[in-house]
């Protein structure tokens, strides 16, 4: 696996062990070109920064060294975690995102995605429920790596968590409450709302959820198709 190196400047200047590298983040650039991505993501000025970067050739790009902090997630939680920076790797695929015109991802890319992930997931021995996009953590605040993301490919390369139909679990009459829906969430690792009591951003976390899970239907309504999902997740 080639890697060429185009290192940022933004990141924490200490090590961290290894072994506190829990999990892998993927975004989308959401810029409108490569070149525009690289510059912002080297620019002290912005703050931000990723680990890895993938273009739309397939070609890696190291910014940031795995044992250094990159700044790619931001506020965010998972589980029992918060900041995910600190336990994090985070990659970066290039793509205008869904403010300049979000595209499919390219083959080539999504096939130096896999590569990437499943060397990092053995070096640093994640689980490989502990593959997320930046909307799983950050549901308030971000979309990507969007509904085009094939989250299904990934799992069938034991990467990250998806779900098997059993029809089994689901009683003909067994209800579709709001409550379980939410309980669901929170065993899979989804944060930032209150199980037994409704909010109005809720509808932002079901449609995180379903970007992830649903992408054909991002509606940020709890229908049946959603509720099932949640179950055969945590069953």
């Amino acid at each position: 696996m080639k890697i060429i190196s185009n290192l940022s400047p933004n990141y924490s200047k200490k090590n961290r062990p290894k072994k506190v590298v829990k999990f892998v983040i993927i975004h989308y650039t959401g810029m409108q070109s490569e070149i525009e991505s690289i510059k912002r993501l080297k620019d002290p000025k912005y703050k931000v920064s990723c680990h890895y970067l993938i273009n739309r050739k397939g070609e890696i790009i190291r910014m940031v060294n795995d044992l250094k902090i990159a700044w790619h997630a931001g506020k965010s939680k998972w589980k029992k975690f918060t900041n995910l920076n600190n336990n994090s790797i985070g990659i970066e695929l290039v793509n205008k995102g869904h403010r300049f015109g979000y595209q499919s991802f390219s083959k080539k890319q999504i096939s130096s995605l896999i590569a990437l992930c499943k060397n990092l997931k053995k070096k640093y021995l994640i689980k490989k429920e502990n593959f997320l996009g930046h909307s799983d953590i950050a549901p308030l605040r971000k979309i990507d790596p969007g509904e085009k993301f094939p989250w299904k490919k990934l799992s069938n390369n034991n990467l990250g968590k998806w779900y098997k139909n059993n029809d089994k679990l689901l009683k003909p009459n067994y209800e579709l409450s709001e409550i379980t829906f939410f309980k669901n969430l929170k065993k899979i690792g989804f944060r930032y709302f209150n199980v037994s009591k409704r909010n109005y951003k809720d509808k932002r976390i079901i449609k995180s959820f379903q970007l992830h899970y649903l992408p054909n239907n991002v509606t940020g309504k709890i229908d049946k198709k959603t509720f099932e999902i949640s179950h055969f997740l945590t069953h």
